[in-house]
């Protein structure tokens, strides 16, 4: 998503393999990630020889919280859900507390908030 972000003003969407080939991530697992995403509304495919994805939703819009929500990366549980001791009950309520804590952060982070940091990095670095 980031990537496609980048690119947003291009105008052209962006190729599975420049994905693939900037960030190592095996082909398949993305595109099963950009259907997902898809299906959610958030991108849009073209095909054909200069086709690709792109965002729907501006960047501004798109909180790391709605991205993880529909790839399911914010289901992880608890070990102990489903057990009632004492102990359980103590590890459960730090789970839930870790949960709403990073939940919080990703959806107070959008994607326009990580395209600022990228090009921000990359401002900052000179050479000698």
């Amino acid at each position: 998503m980031l990537e496609l972000a980048l690119h947003v003003d291009d105008g052209k969407p962006v190729a599975l393999r420049e994905i693939t080939a900037r960030h190592g991530i095996p082909q398949p697992f993305l595109v099963q990630i950009l259907q997902q995403l898809r299906s959610a509304g958030l991108v849009t495919s073209t095909r054909g020889s200069q086709g690709g994805y792109r965002l729907t939703v501006p960047p501004a819009q798109i909180s790391l919280l709605d991205i993880a929500d529909k790839i399911g990366g914010t289901e992880a549980g608890c070990a102990a859900e489903d057990a009632e001791t004492a102990a359980a009950l103590e590890l459960r309520s730090v789970w839930q507390a870790a949960t709403g804590q990073y939940r919080d952060v990703l959806a107070r982070t959008r994607l326009s908030d990580l395209t600022e940091r990228y090009h921000d990095r990359g401002q900052a670095m000179f050479y000698i």
